[in-house]
């Protein structure tokens, strides 16, 4: 039997999962199978093209629930380590400053299952948090990116 892989996430990132499977399983699943009950009525089915889309877009769905299922049955809820306040680590926030002049960036360090950049939520298996993460408020970190290695001092951790 293989082993499943672990997700990390915070509580919060959980009850999103937990949302997004009851949507998916009481209202979407539902809808789908109206849209293949009409597409029925359109006729031969061998050359319907709205049978053929409704029917990927079941199996999208129910595959979307699958692995829903699955990251919520392997969640591992990321706790706080306030052991070392200034450390950086999984669930914390970190502001750093790319060296030797760019812009302070914030990040909050998340598991893969709820990263996203444009919320400020980066991935715990991304180049950058694996840089970050066991550094301390004031180190100079250097992180290898797809455009090359970058430098950057950590400001801030919460």
């Amino acid at each position: 039997m293989a082993v499943e892989k672990s997700y990390y996430m915070t509580q919060e990132g959980k009850e999103k999962l937990e949302q997004e499977l009851h949507y998916l399983k009481t209202e979407r699943r539902q809808e789908v199978v109206e849209r293949i009950k009409v597409a029925r009525d359109f006729g031969d089915l061998s050359e319907n093209s709205e049978y053929d889309a409704a029917k990927d877009e079941q199996a999208f769905v129910e595959s979307r629930i699958a692995q829903v299922e699955k990251m919520i049955r392997n969640a591992v809820i990321i706790e706080n380590d306030d052991q070392n306040p200034n450390m950086v680590s999984l669930g914390k926030s970190v502001t750093f400053q790319e060296l030797p002049d760019g812009d302070k960036e914030t990040y909050t360090i998340v598991g893969s299952a709820e990263a996203d950049p444009f919320e400020g939520k980066i991935s715990n298996d991304s180049p950058m948090a694996q840089s970050l993460i066991g550094q301390e408020v004031g180190s100079e970190v250097s992180v290898t990116t797809p455009g090359g290695e970058i430098y950057v001092k950590i400001i801030d951790v919460k």
